[in-house]
């Protein structure tokens, strides 16, 4: 069944049980977690300790619980320490480079080999956070969440208590206002408690304190601007955002048939893909002559059907490789033991480029010294802000530079794509018309229309997320086009394939390497590479260099430095925003 028919079968599931509430299977197992109390300590010198108890109910049988605890850019854990009481515990820690996972076995004999049944069990951790507060000119703060969003169940009540540096002129909020029970500040302590928290929400605490109460605050983030207006705006932008959107959720349950309906249509009338005579199943050789960037942006790139990703402009790299616009050797790194891997630019082949290569070529020119570019460095250099910026508008000029090469219009209808824009911004809309309507009324069905409105909203987004040849269509030939490439990328990607039909020479090896790049699937095809050419490193060729010293994994690195230093405001200018703190993250039993 093709991705179009298994869409279709989901949406029509989704409009004739839109209001019906679903009832989860009986399970033989479950847990609640009664009551949580949460510690802070606020330490002089900018470290947060942390302290956290959770009762936890168990009905069947359990092997332990899991903590999972999200570390933003900068921030860092240290001394984990768990107990439990009830139960013998057992640690395993893990790092993906986002979040701490923390999984706890429990077990009901100190020999640790019985598991857990019917029981109560309370469990504590306790670790310290740095550079999770952060110093202001004017201003220290805390926003930190106490209970996170990506917990498995609710909590029935928690208790948090935060000790601060100084007693006097601290200021404190928590939100969202709803879960507040009871709260108060004397000297420099906080108390409070909550209602009940269900899932999928968090409850989050922003403490505002003064500068002068920190001393040689090492362990804090330090921002060089006034914080204290900025953070007040962003509060009280975000307690009147979430107001306004707990009443629109209410009505929006008004628009929830039209959406699914105009997507039905849409789908009927332009999705539909046309009947072609080619039923292949692989290709071995190029389907056809076009820059890899343009495949990228044809056949990759299903979210903007036209525009290459950052893949094109690796994949632009590597064919510049190979004409040998771009020459590589590496060099011995003084500081460390590895080889640094040196570009180096051929400007008597410059005339020969496409528009869109010369920006590829005055890019990384851009960032080299005496003509050479050390791309193990690269990534240091799109770390200040102005060169970031510039790069990123050096993208968006390449990304305009292919789009406006090709005539998308050949091999792409967007007719039905568009309209689906059309239907999931109208939506949202109407919406916002409608929640404003039922302000003046006393209806009593509000649960129905909430129902109804959060469907709104969630088939809304996903259809602004879905890719465009869902609802939009190739052309005839354009079906042809992206069929033939797409069978090429499932060759490139099927190792025994590849095995049984290897390529002739390492020319034709070197082009599945850039267009591989450019369909997403360059580090298979490394792969297949060297089981199948065992010799590889023996071959004196620049575009084998690339990949052997790490070449795409650096401009990948780079291309996120790059990305994330473009928009510094990302990471203290939302400071006071709702749902913007640390901590917080989820857990769950297993």
């Amino acid at each position: 069944m093709n991705v179009k028919k298994t869409f279709c079968i989901i949406l029509l599931v989704f409009i004739l049980f839109s209001t019906i509430t679903l009832v989860s299977a009986d399970d033989d197992r479950s847990y609640s977690i009664d009551q949580a109390f949460i510690d802070l300590t606020v330490e002089n010198n900018g470290l947060l300790h942390v302290d956290e108890q959770y009762d936890y109910a168990f009905e069947g049988k359990f092997n332990g619980v899991y903590r999972d605890i999200p570390l933003k850019s900068g921030e860092s854990i240290e001394n984990i320490k768990v107990s439990a009481k009830g139960a013998y515990p057992v640690l395993q820690e893990s790092y993906d480079g986002n979040t701490k996972h923390l999984k706890i076995y429990l077990y009901s004999d100190a020999a640790h080999t019985k598991g857990i049944r019917d029981c109560k069990v309370s469990v504590f951790i306790s670790y310290d956070l740095k550079n999770v507060v952060t110093l202001f000119n004017d201003v220290g703060g805390l926003q930190y969440k106490l209970w996170g969003d990506e917990w498995d169940v609710g909590v029935g009540k928690m208790y948090a208590t935060v000790n601060l540096p100084g007693n006097e002129n601290n200021e404190y909020f928590l939100n969202p206002q709803e879960y507040n029970h009871t709260s108060k500040l004397q000297g420099n302590k906080i108390t409070a408690e909550t209602t009940s928290i269900p899932k999928g929400e968090l409850y989050e605490l922003l403490v505002l304190m003064p500068i002068d109460d920190f001393n040689n605050a090492t362990y804090a983030k330090h921002v060089n601007q006034n914080g204290r207006d900025m953070i007040m705006k962003n509060l009280d932008e975000s307690i009147s955002g979430r107001n306004f959107w707990n009443t629109s959720y209410l009505i929006m349950g008004l628009l929830s048939i039209l959406s699914p309906v105009g997507a039905i249509f849409t789908y009927l009338r332009y999705g539909r893909e046309p009947k072609v005579t080619y039923n292949g199943i692989y290709e071995r050789d190029l389907p056809t002559n076009d820059p890899p960037e343009v495949i990228n942006a044809l056949v990759e790139n299903k979210k903007d059907i036209g525009t290459p990703n950052m893949k094109g402009f690796e994949s632009s790299i590597m064919n510049l490789i190979d004409k040998k616009v771009f020459k590589l050797f590496t060099e011995n790194n003084e500081f460390s033991d590895t080889n640094d891997l040196i570009l180096t630019f051929n400007h008597d082949k410059i005339n020969e480029l496409s528009s869109s290569e010369r920006i590829v070529f005055n890019t990384l020119e851009h960032f080299s010294r005496d003509n050479a570019l050390n791309l193990s460095q690269l990534n240091s250099e799109l770390s200040s802000e102005y060169e970031a910026k510039w790069f990123m508008g050096q993208i968006e000029s390449w990304q305009d530079e292919v789009k406006n090469s090709v005539d998308t219009s050949q091999y792409f209808d967007d007719t039905g794509s568009t309209l689906i824009s059309g239907i999931a911004i109208g939506g949202l809309i109407f919406g916002i018309i409608f929640a404003i309507l039922g302000i003046m009324t006393n209806l009593i069905n509000g649960m129905y229309a909430l129902i109804g409105g959060v469907f709104l909203i969630i088939f809304s987004i996903a259809l602004l997320y879905l890719d465009e040849d869902i609802f939009g269509r190739w052309t005839e030939s354009g079906r042809t086009f992206y069929l033939k490439w797409n069978n090429l990328k499932k060759f490139l990607k099927d190792n025994s394939l590849i095995k049984e039909h290897p390529p002739e020479s390492i020319v034709v090896w070197k082009k599945y390497l850039i267009y591989g790049s450019a369909l997403g699937v360059a580090d298979q095809v490394y792969k297949s590479m060297k089981l199948q050419v065992p010799n590889i490193s023996d071959y004196d060729d620049d575009l084998f260099r690339y990949h052997y010293y790490g070449g795409y994994s650096m401009m990948y690195s780079a291309f996120q430095t790059g990305e994330t230093a473009a928009n510094p405001s990302s990471d203290s200018g939302g400071f006071g925003g709702f749902g913007g703190g640390s901590g917080g993250g989820g857990g769950g039993a297993f």
